[in-house]
């Protein structure tokens, strides 16, 4: 019976998830109820509860998770200047002559504003509002136009600099350097939001390379676009102008991203300097009011609240789940799974992937992966590859229907004559795409871990 308290823990958190509530507060609560049953029925190890003021500091004053408030900020800045839609103008000019020319700026542009947000429902809805009606003008089939716009919408999630890959790079650090003391290594190596980043620059672009392939096939049945269009963003643009909209904000993301790598800034400095010049950004193009500061400032504020709220209540469960044995019985389970290591992996992928149905990444990186982490990297699989694994598979399963978070903040936005079928039909494709990559870096561990051990040996 004791085993099962574990279990009755995570399923009751999942059950008052679904009411709607704040997910910061069910966590907490729902922990704080089976810490009191616990202790009543004398199942609970209360030592873990009581170490949770020392865990709540050591978030606070944590280096790496200072990174996740100024990323944002950089991203929200870039997002209200109006960067996306003078990108879009550019792009779209230079390639607005080919076939499916509009949908891959879409692409391009959604691959530069993940480089720069790092918010998934941020640029879906971006995207949304700025191509789908230029798009509906070229009489774009809306199949692609919706599956382009929330596929690429997602890289968010897997190109750096990502506010998962920070989030994940932190957990995954603490937990890989725990499980290395348990094993005996009392020197143990480290891996860092840094390696993360490396590990996802060659899946990032492989997927912006097969998403431009696919529409490059689909678009042989695109009409061209006219150039009588109606549309601002196929006007032609000159070289200069192309130049001016494209050329600063891909030297921001260069030396942000490349300070990082190169290991001239850790990424709490690096965001620093990206939000820096993010505002710089801002103010050089003119587009600021005061109001629009306020914004930037407020949700900024709103979303970093969020993370570290659920961050504790996150704490708060962990320490509550592990008092309740829960490590063990995850311990025990994956390990007597048939088919070892590999079949491990699986059971926790699939977990992953049907949670990510109703949790967000931030909730799923704080609560399931210190519970099964730790038995995976037992098992000898490298952090690196893991981490890229669980971000590549979150980015999937928030665009698989019906329950898709991307899926619901384009549909937020597109207007109804859009049927959700073919938002649906449309996003097909990239989900095939992406559960390819998958397979791809299961078989080929080395497209998440290759440059990072160039970089960092």
């Amino acid at each position: 019976m004791i085993e099962l308290w574990p279990i009755a823990l995570f399923l009751c958190v999942i059950a008052v998830l679904m009411t709607g509530l704040p997910v910061a507060f069910v966590l907490a609560g729902v922990a704080l109820i089976f810490a009191t049953l616990g202790s009543w029925f004398g199942v609970m190890d209360m030592s873990f509860v009581m170490l949770l003021p020392n865990r709540l500091y050591g978030i606070m004053v944590n280096p790496t998770l200072m990174a996740v408030p100024l990323f944002v900020l950089m991203g929200v800045l870039l997002e209200k200047s109006r960067l996306a839609e003078s990108l879009l103008d550019a792009l779209a000019s230079v390639f607005g002559r080919f076939r499916a020319g509009m949908a891959i700026s879409v692409v391009l542009v959604g691959m530069l504003l993940a480089a720069s947000t790092g918010i998934v429902g941020a640029t879906v809805v971006t995207l949304g509002v700025l191509a789908l009606p230029s798009m509906r003008k070229q009489h774009y089939d809306m199949k692609l136009a919706t599956g382009t716009i929330a596929a690429t919408g997602t890289l968010g999630q897997i190109i750096p600099p990502s506010i998962a890959l920070v989030l994940l790079g932190d957990v995954l650090s603490s937990t890989y350097q725990q499980v290395q003391l348990d094993l005996g290594n009392f020197s143990p190596k480290t891996v860092s939001v840094g390696d993360l980043f490396a590990g996802a620059i060659v899946p990032g672009l492989l997927l912006v390379i097969a998403y431009l392939g696919y529409i490059l096939i689909r678009g042989k049945g695109q009409a061209e676009a006219s150039s009588n269009s109606e549309l601002v963003t196929t006007k032609r643009m000159s070289v200069a102008d192309i130049t001016f909209a494209l050329a600063p904000p891909l030297a921001l993301m260069v030396v942000v991203l490349g300070s990082i790598l190169s290991g001239l800034a850790t990424p709490t400095e690096a965001a620093g300097v990206g939000a820096f010049g993010a505002a710089l950004l801002a103010i050089w193009r003119g587009s600021m009011t005061l109001s629009k500061w306020q914004a930037c400032a407020m949700e900024t504020l709103l979303v970093t609240s969020m993370v570290f709220l659920i961050l504790f209540g996150a704490s708060l469960f962990s320490a509550v789940f592990y008092g309740l044995g829960g490590e063990e019985m995850v311990k025990n389970t994956l390990g007597q799974l048939p088919g070892g290591v590999i079949g491990a992996t699986l059971l926790v992928m699939v977990l992953i992937f049907l949670l990510g149905f109703i949790l967000d990444f931030i909730e799923i990186t704080f609560v399931v992966v210190p519970i099964v982490a730790p038995v995976l990297l037992m098992m000898g699989l490298d952090p690196i590859w893991l981490g890229i694994m669980i971000a590549v598979n979150l980015q999937t399963s928030f665009l698989t229907p019906p329950f898709g978070f991307a899926l619901f903040y384009l549909r937020g936005v597109v207007p109804d004559s859009v049927a959700t079928s073919d938002i649906y039909k449309g996003v097909t494709p990239f989900i095939i795409i992406q559960l390819l990559l998958l397979v791809a870096m299961a078989v080929w561990p080395s497209l998440a871990t290759w440059l990072p051990s160039q970089i960092y040996g």
